[in-house]
C-alpha cells in the first residue's frame, strides 16, 4: 500500500497551492483547475465543485506519494515525506527524480534538503514569492522532527533529563540516613529537606557541565 501523505502535509499543499474552481493559468502558463491540478483533463473555461476539487487532489497526489515512496532510498519521517510530496507536486515527478536535492538526499545527508529546496524557487524564468515562501514552509515542515545525522555528521543520543525524581532520591536517601545518626524530630526534616536541595542543585550542576562538554 502507497504511504500517504499527514493531515499537516495535506493542509501545506492546499495552503500554497489555492483553490479554484475555474480552469486558469498559473504563473508558468500551465492550463490548471482546482489545487494545482495539470493535465489533459483540465480544459479551458473548465468548472468544478469544492468537492470535486477536493476529490482531484487526493487523485494527483497518490501520483507523487509513489514517485516519493520509490524514488526516496533512504528512511523518511512523517514530515519528511511530506515535504517531499509537496516539492515533487509542485515541480514535476522528472524534476525531483532529477534532481540533485534527491541525489544528496539518497546519499544520506538529509541536511541538504533544505537548502536545495530553496533552489527551487523560479518559474518562467523569474524569481517567485510565492515560491520562495512555500519553499520555506516545506523546509519548516522538513526540519520538524528531522534526523539529525547526515553522511558527515553522526547521530547523538538524546540527551538524559537533568533532574529526575530518581536521581533527588539517589542523593536525598544517604543524607537521610547521615542525619538519623545525629538529629531527630522536626529538626531532622527541615535538615533532610535542605540537604535534598541542596543535592539537587549539585546534581543538576554536574548534569550541565556534562552537557557542555558533550556538546
Amino acid at each position: 500500500m502507497t504511504r500517504r501523505i499527514s493531515d499537516e502535509g495535506l493542509a501545506l499543499i492546499k495552503r500554497w497551492e489555492g483553490c479554484r474552481l475555474t480552469a486558469y493559468r498559473d504563473v508558468a502558463g500551465v492550463l490548471t483547475i482546482g489545487y494545482g491540478s495539470t493535465g489533459a483533463h483540465v480544459r479551458p473555461g473548465m468548472k468544478i465543485t469544492q468537492a470535486e476539487a477536493d476529490q482531484l487532489l487526493v487523485k494527483d497526489l497518490a501520483r507523487f506519494e509513489r514517485a516519493v515512496e520509490t524514488l526516496v532510498k533512504v528512511p523518511l519521517n512523517e514530515g519528511q515525506f511530506a515535504a517531499l510530496v509537496s516539492f515533487a507536486f509542485n515541480v514535476g515527478e522528472g524534476a525531483f527524480a532529477k534532481s540533485t536535492l534527491l541525489k544528496r538526499l539518497n546519499a544520506g545527508n538529509y541536511a541538504a534538503v533544505p537548502r536545495e529546496l530553496m533552489k527551487w524557487v523560479n518559474a518562467g524564468g523569474k524569481k517567485v514569492e510565492g515560491l520562495v515562501n512555500r519553499r520555506a514552509a516545506e523546509g519548516g515542515l522538513w526540519a520538524r522532527g528531522s534526523h539529525v545525522s547526515s553522511n558527515t555528521v553522526e547521530a547523538k543520543p538524546a540527551k538524559p533529563p537533568v533532574v529526575t525524581v530518581d536521581n533527588v532520591v539517589k542523593v536525598a536517601t544517604p543524607l537521610s540516613a547521615l542525619l538519623q545518626a545525629f538529629t531527630s524530630g522536626p529538626a531532622q526534616i527541615v535538615l533532610a529537606v535542605a540537604f535534598a536541595l541542596g543535592g539537587a542543585f549539585l546534581l543538576w550542576r554536574w548534569h550541565r557541565s556534562q552537557q557542555e562538554a558533550a556538546a
